[in-house]
């Protein structure tokens, strides 16, 4: 591509050479066994198919004789968490969609689901990133039935989609596509929930007040319509090309959300390894994908669970990217969008305004994103520059106009930053990341002396006493993958939130996780080497002075950590569960690897 920034190119260049013997590993694996797999009737005894095909009821005949393609359906279906609620009707339909063009459709599994959002502070919040892995291994064991020709994925949130992904890219010779369900409709307006929330932190509010703010706000089935690491994973499927076109942000419900679901199925039916059309998955998820999905990141202003879960899912493809990778890239790619928690709108405003359809052909238009990506939906991903519509019946695209709100959604020759949302910052007290774009440019550089803690509740009390009235850094530790499994830590956001509001000097720095809905205070997170095993951070006592700076990519301290000996490491934890995920703490690798045992064991 001629117009390609320099900087990216050389990432992908970069990303290339460091990949080729793993890559290179990955697609004979996956050649070997598409080959192997290619003729399920063949493939599987007779007594073994016959199983597989038992009750399918009138697919049966077709399934037994390979009429046409079955269709595999990787579901995450559950009605706790309102994004997956939808997808409880969705297999019946798909069944329908999927005979119209000579296709069969069984549901091949369901994984687990969970929401960060219902567990978020409480004890089940440890079991979190290790649920990305157990939905890999989930959708793992659905696949393994080898009665598929293509795959449907039925996923969305946090930790789902990246486990979907990782689960499907070893099973890489089967055409896959990621359908979503789409954002509950908008609920009372986002600075008025944020509001809300501070009162509350501050005693000024009753809990009665609050759950009622909350669930004006969370209200119905749909993702939930702030930017996290949700709807940042429907962006990353939209700019790797693994979702029909534009189909991320459509509401539940909805002629066109209808209609795009029965689109991916007539497309998964059209891209098999019998057609003339053959996109497996393997293909389409390759270096310069996975470097747009890190520029998708920064371009919008996403979910810093990202920097975890993007080399994650990457091992399982092959591909090693990294913090310095995604910090260059960064530096060359300007934030586009402002959505909630980095601007007033909702990702229903930002649909509206243009949505990823703008967002993807400002990208491509600058050189600023790959173009010539295998993906689903199209010859490339100038396919997702534009927006499905309906056509009478059926489901259309068309060209994205002018963005129609230039508070949330910009051109690339006018942006909000001239770099992405996202920095890498480090020194003595190890590599993290700093998200800015929520972050006022004045607080980007925080000099303090720390105040060092080990749970939420003891920072909430200190705050309450008001021990935190004063400039201070405040340092979580023992919060990584291997200590506890690296729990998202927002129950901290509005305390420190009204001590900036207080004016002090306020910053986090942590080995402890925040997603996109992270605010406005400055934060060093996902700190890495982490404090489990004496990383620098369990060096750090009381009162030392800490220096985050997003524009020097610092992270450091005055102390002399070499005379220290570790802080000793709290206890495991038992209950909910915790105990029986002790083997994932135990062999979990570092964050900036995607913190996994399941990888780290597989060799990948």
């Amino acid at each position: 591509m001629s117009n390609l920034h320099p900087a990216i190119d050389r990432v992908t260049d970069r990303v290339i050479e460091r990949s080729r013997e793993s890559r290179a590993a990955y697609l004979e694996l996956m050649a070997i066994e598409g080959d192997r797999h290619q003729d399920r009737n063949t493939a599987l005894p007779c007594s073994n198919l016959a199983h597989g095909f038992a009750a399918a009821g009138e697919d049966k005949d077709s399934i037994a004789t390979k009429r046409g393609p079955n269709i595999g359906i990787i579901s995450a279906y559950n009605d706790t968490i309102s994004a997956h609620q939808p997808y409880g009707a969705y297999p019946p339909q798909m069944k329908i969609y999927a005979r119209e063009v000579g296709a069969t459709a069984q549901v091949a599994g369901a994984t687990p689901a969970m929401c960060d959002g219902v567990t978020q502070g409480a004890d089940g919040m440890e079991l979190s990133l290790f649920s990305r892995d157990v939905i890999a291994l989930a959708a793992s064991v659905g696949l393994s039935h080898a009665m598929y020709d293509s795959v449907a994925m039925l996923g969305i949130c946090d930790k789902i989609v990246p486990g979907l992904l990782i689960g499907g890219l070893r099973f890489g010779w089967l055409p896959t596509v990621f359908i979503p369900s789409g954002p509950m409709p908008s609920g009372i307006a986002n600075k008025e929930k944020q509001k809300v929330r501070q009162l509350y932190a501050e005693g000024k509010a009753t809990r009665a007040e609050l759950l009622e703010s909350e669930s004006k706000s969370y209200h119905s089935p749909g993702t939930c319509t702030f930017y996290g690491t949700a709807n940042s994973n429907q962006m990353m499927m939209e700019m790797m090309g693994l979702h029909m076109p534009g189909a991320a942000f459509v509401t539940p419900d909805t002629p066109l959300r209808q209609r795009l679901t029965r689109a991916a199925v007539h497309r998964l039916a059209a891209i098999t390894k019998d057609s003339n059309d053959y996109r497996p998955l393997a293909h389409c998820v390759d270096e310069k994908a996975v470097v747009n999905a890190a520029i998708g990141l920064l371009a919008t202003g996403g979910s810093t669970n990202h920097a975890i879960h993007i080399p994650a899912f990457a091992r399982a493809a092959g591909v090693k990217i990294d913090w310095s990778d995604m910090a260059e890239l960064s530096h060359a790619v300007p934030l586009l969008t402002r959505v909630y928690p980095n601007g007033a709108g909702d990702v229903n405003h930002f649909h509206a305004a243009g949505g990823m359809g703008f967002v993807i052909k400002e990208l491509l238009d600058a050189g600023l994103a790959h173009r010539d990506i295998m993906t689903v939906g199209g010859d490339d991903l100038s396919a997702y520059g534009q927006e499905p519509w309906l056509d009478g019946d059926e489901v259309s695209w068309r060209d994205v106009g002018p963005s129609g709100d230039d508070t949330m959604l910009r051109p690339a020759s006018a942006p909000f930053q001239a770099d992405g949302g996202m920095r890498l910052v480090e020194g003595n007290l190890g590599r993290a990341c700093f998200k800015t774009s929520a972050v006022d440019e004045k607080r980007w550089t925080i000099e303090a002396p720390c105040r060092v803690f080990e749970t939420q509740s003891q920072v909430a009390e200190a705050f309450a006493a008001g021990e935190l009235d004063m400039d201070v850094i405040v340092v979580m530790r023992f919060q990584g993958p291997r200590a506890n499994g690296m729990p998202e830590l927002h129950k901290l956001t509005p305390p420190l939130g009204v001590l900036q509001d207080r004016g002090y000097k306020v910053a986090l720095v942590t080995d402890g996780r925040m997603s996109g809905a992270s605010g406005k205070v400055p934060a060093a997170i996902h700190c890495s080497p982490e404090a489990l095993g004496g990383g620098p951070l369990s060096l750090l006592r009381d009162g030392d002075i800490v220096r985050l700076s997003a524009e020097e990519g610092t992270l450091s301290t005055t102390a002399d950590l070499a005379s220290r000996e570790p802080a000793p490491a709290p206890k495991a934890a038992q209950g909910m569960g915790r105990e029986i995920f002790a083997m994932f703490r135990a062999g979990a690798d570092e964050a900036e690897k995607g913190g996994s045992a399941m990888l780290a064991m597989a060799g990948l």
